[in-house]
């Protein structure tokens, strides 16, 4: 990667997050397959202690949390203990988003468990500051962690969508059950009706699934390492905070959210290298 020049990098990685996978990449640029990933390392890193470091003080109104699906090297079902013991198996993405900037708040790769569930809501409660209102889905176990964290100083709601029996159609397209109508819980404080959704968030989703090729369903470019996974995703979020015009918003998230005064260029995404 040292023999690389900043204009190759910047083909590199904007290849990477418009959703190439690492062998496209490697044919379309020449670039050797292990030099990408190396790349890919290095930028996941840097990108992931950049938000650590700097997405904080946000006056978040409305945020917005929901978990999307993914797997590295094959399902939960189909994994071994000794492949379980290398990070194989279900991989979950939390992900909290403000709905009125479109910024990516906190997002956590984990399993679907308490820990998890306890370590996101943390992360993202030392983002935010004064009184946000929360909408999560009907995760059950969203409720303790946003207490313990939070306490009283939040107002949150449950939103939980019920869907209709999976038609034949379902079945063969490999598309979701219809969604026949939605639950809203007032968990504590007093959210406001208008303002509960996860459209949002839920959107979000479909930007990751179509952004990176790991989350692509029912193709042969999942993940095979859980580290390459969680750099994919750091990267991802840093692209779509800084470098990516929303198209409603007209800027990128982060000059919404006030952390930035321009579009960053992919060269300045690279240049934190």
């Amino acid at each position: 990667m040292n023999r690389l020049s900043t204009a190759k990098r910047v083909q590199v990685i904007a290849a990477l997050v418009e959703g190439s996978s690492i062998n496209a990449i490697a044919r379309m640029t020449g670039v050797a397959k292990h030099t990408i990933l190396k790349l890919l390392e290095d930028m996941g890193c840097i990108c992931a202690a950049y938000h650590h470091r700097n997405v904080r003080g946000l006056k978040v109104k409305r945020l917005q949390a929901d978990e999307i699906w993914a797997f590295v090297g094959a399902k939960k079902k189909n994994v071994t203990l000794e492949q379980k013991a290398q990070g194989w198996g279900d991989a979950w993405t939390w992900v909290g988003l403000d709905a009125d900037t479109k910024l990516c708040v906190s997002y956590l790769l984990g399993d679907r468990g308490k820990d998890s569930a306890f370590a996101f809501i943390l992360d993202c409660a030392e983002r935010v500051v004064g009184r946000p209102q929360l909408t999560t889905d009907a995760l059950k176990l969203y409720p303790d962690a946003v207490e313990e964290v939070f306490g009283s100083n939040i107002d949150y709601a449950q939103l939980h969508k019920i869907y209709g029996a999976p038609t034949e159609e379902d079945y063969r397209r490999y598309s979701p059950a219809k969604c026949i109508g939605c639950d809203m819980k007032t968990v504590m404080g007093d959210p406001d009706p208008a303002h509960v959704s996860t459209s949002y968030v839920e959107r979000q989703n479909l930007t990751m699934r179509m952004g990176m090729r790991r989350f692509t369903r029912l193709t042969n470019g999942f993940s095979k390492k859980l580290e390459n996974h969680g750099h994919a995703v750091a990267l991802h979020f840093m692209h779509y905070n800084f470098c990516r015009i929303h198209k409603t918003l007209r800027v990128t998230p982060a000059m919404e959210a006030g952390l930035t005064d321009h579009v960053w260029t992919m060269e300045e995404l690279v240049g934190l290298l």
